[in-house]
């Protein structure tokens, strides 16, 4: 759930990032002032006053085009009986299949998403900087999207790329006389201008036509989203509040007679049931939704008519009150393409704006055991191809599936690998002198899973896999921190911006402590439990920490690892994890998941 650190790709992926900011198409789209068909008056009268409009949507795809593996594929679906079962879901083979038979016998259909299409995408989007996805949403025919924090991942210029077409600047094309065209939708960042110019970066809204039908989409991103992506990221950007951004635009719109206005939303919430299919607005005490995107529901004006949201990788069909007190529905489709809403709009034709008491919204299971779209099998197989030499090489072997995004602990095993390897490789003295490795844990990505994704067999953990789990590439820094400084970074885990939402971060071994979860704030961290190697914290004495590049610039909420002094740069976070694997696996002594001992958690 927590948000996610962005990359500065390694030496074989960077970015040139002196190309400076492109803007993204026109600032805004022509809208013709002309008359408007209110389906009533002199030769309408054979139109029907209102025409449903069917809103399809998904969020927080991450370039997950093959089903993702493990725990990290399946929804949860609570049952009549009350019990909970886990349907494994997603895949674009399915995904398009599930949004092209939602669309039959619907004439007015538009498709939405809200961000994070692209970015910490396993290896065969994320190789290819997320071309592949890209062509995958123009042919499941996107219609719009808002851009995410990951879009900003590799920076202003990629991002405007992946909208324009071009191929890369660095790796140029990847198939022979072929062209990236760009994206054929538009990708709407009404909160993100431009220092320089104060002007928009992108379109901020744009507007779906139909006989007549109009309605108009605004797109944002979290307005916190620089503490989430790398400096590099989003240079030259500036990030405003997402409600003042929408109602702005909402003003646009009504004054063009654009009445009927869905909101996409890269930011989101947290419903106090994880299953997909959970009553929402069910009144019991403790039921209904949690975290941002509550109090910005609350701010919109009343002109928007739908909130589509994302960020939280959380399924929910919510209503959340307008600032006039009418209910309003706020959605968001978990991640990696697993499922998506269908939304019907009563549109009025006389108004020119939608019927909200008849607004009505579920979330669908995309479903894997439905015939798969012929033409992302052929996408996949094509971009597999060009993955395969790098992919499929095997790094190391297991003996069980070690969770990480899967798992929802405060201390996650795959965690509890990744800061070992990362400390393994960064604790000789030329290599830095690591003490203790943090990680943190929105940059773990997938889960180590046994079973086999391909050929190699099961057990096998492949490069492809290892990416997956880890695909920022960051480059690791070993820091000079105080014990003082220490304990705050531990603090910091659960008060300031992440009290709401704690953000645990993943230890190297021979660090222990208490987490209280009766507390509040920062007391939940037990300060005199904290130990290194059995000795308690000097708050006075210098460690030597490494961590990734990210949270060596204090992000992800946490400004006293940013305080590090002495840095030395080492490795990638996917060399050392991968460098992990080969020195501690073979075939016949597989990496056994290791034990969550670390953190004592107290509920």
């Amino acid at each position: 759930m927590s948000a996610t650190p962005q990359k500065n790709r390694a030496s074989r992926r960077v970015l040139a990032a002196a190309a400076g900011l492109a803007t993204v198409g026109a600032l805004v789209a022509a809208m013709p002032a002309g008359a408007h068909d209110r389906g009533h008056g002199h030769g309408h009268g054979h139109k029907p006053r209102t025409v449903d409009v069917q809103l399809l949507s998904f969020n927080d795809l991450h370039g997950n085009l093959e089903p993702p593996a493990g725990s990290a594929g399946n929804v949860s679906e609570t049952q009549p009986d009350g019990t909970v079962k886990a349907i494994p879901a997603g895949g674009v083979e399915y995904l398009a299949t599930s949004l092209r038979t939602a669309r039959k016998g619907n004439p007015y259909s538009v498709t939405a998403a809200g961000g994070d299409m692209v970015g910490a995408s396993p290896l065969l989007s994320g190789l290819f900087h997320d071309e592949p996805t890209i062509e995958a949403l123009n042919g499941l025919d996107l219609d719009v999207t808002a851009v995410g924090n990951h879009e900003f991942d590799e920076g202003a210029t990629e991002l405007a790329r992946l909208q324009n077409g071009g191929c890369h600047p660095v790796e140029g094309c990847y198939e022979k006389g072929k062209k990236f065209k760009g994206a054929d939708f538009p990708y709407l960042a009404a909160n993100v201008t431009k220092e320089k110019t104060g002007k928009p970066l992108l379109k901020p809204y744009t507007v779906w036509k139909k006989n007549g039908v109009k309605i108009g989409f605004i797109g944002v991103t979290l307005e916190g989203t620089p503490d989430i992506v790398t400096a590099n990221g989003v240079k030259g950007l500036k990030f405003h509040d997402e409600v003042e951004t929408i109602n702005k635009y909402a003003r646009e719109l009504d004054r063009k007679g654009v009445k009927s206005i869905v909101a996409l939303i890269h930011e989101g919430g947290a419903p106090a049931s994880t299953s997909y299919n959970y009553d929402c607005d069910s009144p019991g005490a403790g039921d209904g939704i949690s975290g941002p995107i509550v109090d910005i529901a609350k701010g919109i004006t009343p002109k928007v008519d739908a909130l589509v949201t994302g960020h939280t990788h959380q399924a929910y069909v919510c209503t959340v009150p307008d600032p006039s007190g009418k209910p309003r529905m706020v959605t968001s489709a978990s991640s990696f393409g697993k499922l998506y809403t269908d939304t019907t709009l009563t549109y009025d034709r006389r108004t020119n704006d939608i019927v909200r008491t008849s607004v009505k919204s579920a979330n669908h299971v995309v479903t894997r055991d439905q015939p798969k779209a012929p033409d992302m099998t052929r996408l996949i197989d094509r971009w597999n191809k060009l993955a395969a030499p790098i992919a499929n090489k095997p790094q190391g072997w297991i003996s069980a599936d070690i969770n990480g995004r899967g798992s929802t602990a405060p201390e996650k095993p795959l965690g509890n690998v990744i800061a070992d390897a990362q400390l393994e490789g960064l604790a000789p003295a030329d290599k830095g002198g690591a003490e203790v490795a943090f990680m943190n844990p929105g940059g773990i990505r997938a889960d180590l899973v046994h079973k086999a994704s391909g050929s190699e067999g099961d057990g096998v953990v492949t490069y492809g896999e290892a990416f997956t789990v880890q695909p920022f590439t960051n480059m690791m820094n070993v820091v000079d921190l105080t014990g003082a400084q220490l304990v705050t970074a531990l603090q910091q885990q659960v008060s300031g911006p992440n009290e709401a939402s704690p953000k645990i971060l993943q230890v190297s071994k021979g660090l222990t402590y208490t987490l209280d979860l009766t507390k509040s704030g920062a007391d939940r961290v037990v300060a005199g439990t904290i130990k290194l190697n059995g000795e308690a914290i000097d708050p006075a004495r210098t460690y030597r920490v490494a961590m990734n590049e990210f949270l060596a610039g204090g992000g992800d909420g946490f400004p006293a690892l940013g305080e590090g002094t002495n840095k030395l740069v080492g490795a990638s976070d996917l060399d050392l994890f991968n460098a992990y694997l080969a020195a501690h696996s073979t075939a016949t002594a597989p990496l056994a998941p290791p034990a969550t001992d670390r953190i004592t958690v107290i509920q």
